[in-house]
């Protein structure tokens, strides 16, 4: 698994037709009215990955494994929502449980599908959806202020601790600052507000590559603290029907797009999330694994399974540039290109890692 996102926004902003069509599917019941997604639907999309199918081409790879995706389609939000209003508290609850949130606002004007509150506002849309999330963390680190208080009276050193950060985190949504933005950890607290967040103007088909005034708004207040992407979800409907890559290239081409929003919502994902890719690659598969930017060989190797972690001695490292241009790992060898590194060495996006290691 690569990383999973849930798709968020009001009633009617185009969040189911983007999940179908991210997801190239019609999993998701997307029509005009409020909540037509009950329950949360969940899709898995393959991470276009051009370097991996070369290295298992050149290995001869009977297998490929790319890394994957996962979209959550959350049912429509409402004013109220964290007090229970629509389908709130159930769906607040799912953001919980994703890595990333993907906020789709409506940028476009269509009198057939009709906006919850009556009118195109997607600066109100997006604080509407903020409020709620906060406040429902107001009542989770309200909560959890009160278990770590008990905690602080017994001299407990890392309630104390926490309990200066969650009264700081509570002040800081109290004044209308999401907790992601307050300066402070609070991966501890598990808001739903800590989350990253990628901002998605879905707009008309006409003002998918140039963007338009709604999604010049979201970027204007929004663009220095968070990603905003310009994505039309009718366009990528009609990408996802096409299967052969060519033809896409050309449709995309033709609409003065270089590339698909479901490239765009994995590249920004990654980033946002400081993500990246190491290979694992031989004769019978071709495997790609998500790991965080940082992670040193051990932890690298505890992807594949904990043992490979807990008894790593070494691993062996080929950079995909060679392995490709020198013809395999053999050829690699015999250049005297393979790295032999220890505990301490830091992944690089794009190794390739065979790991030695104790039973």
């Amino acid at each position: 698994m690569g990383f999973n996102c849930g798709i968020v926004g009001l009633p009617n902003v185009g969040k189911s037709t983007l999940f179908n069509a991210l997801t190239q599917s019609a999993a998701a019941d997307a029509q005009n009215y409020p909540f037509c997604t009950i329950e949360p639907n969940t899709g898995r999309v393959v991470v276009p990955d051009e370097t991996l199918h070369e290295l298992a081409r050149v290995a001869g790879s009977q297998k490929i494994i790319p890394t994957q995706l996962e979209i959550v389609d959350i049912a429509g939000l409402v004013k109220g929502a964290s007090a229970g209003e629509g389908l709130g508290n159930k769906f607040l609850g799912n953001i919980l449980s994703t890595d990333a949130i993907i906020h789709v606002v409506r940028c476009f004007e269509n009198d057939d599908i009709v906006h919850v509150n009556g009118r195109i506002d997607p600066l109100g849309d997006i604080e509407t959806i903020e409020t709620e999330l906060m406040l429902a963390d107001l009542e989770s680190i309200d909560k959890q202020i009160k278990n770590l208080e008990k905690k602080a009276r017994g001299l407990d050193k890392d309630a104390i601790k926490l309990l200066v950060d969650a009264n700081e985190i509570k002040k800081n949504l109290e004044n209308s600052i999401p907790a992601r933005n307050g300066g402070i950890d609070s991966t501890p607290f598990n808001l739903l507000t800590s989350k990253p967040v990628i901002y998605v103007c879905n707009v008309e088909e006409a003002s998918a590559a140039s963007g338009n005034k709604y999604s010049d708004m979201v970027k204007q207040k929004f663009g220095e603290i968070a990603d905003v992407l310009v994505i039309s979800s009718k366009i990528e409907m009609e990408i996802s029907q096409i299967v052969d890559q060519d033809e896409r290239k050309m449709f995309l081409d033709d609409l003065g797009l270089s590339e698909s929003g479901l490239d765009q919502v994995i590249k920004t994902g990654y980033k946002t999330l400081g993500l990246q890719t190491y290979y694992t690659i031989g004769p019978k598969e071709a495997h790609a694994w998500t790991i965080t930017v940082g992670m040193t060989a051990p932890q690298a190797a505890g992807k594949i399974h904990t043992d490979f972690e807990r008894g790593f001695i070494r691993a062996e490292v080929i950079s995909p540039s060679d392995f490709i241009s020198l013809g395999g790992e053999v050829a690699v060898k015999e250049a005297g290109k393979m790295r032999l590194v220890g505990r301490d060495y830091v992944m690089q996006n794009g190794d390739i890692c065979h790991f030695l290691f104790n039973n």
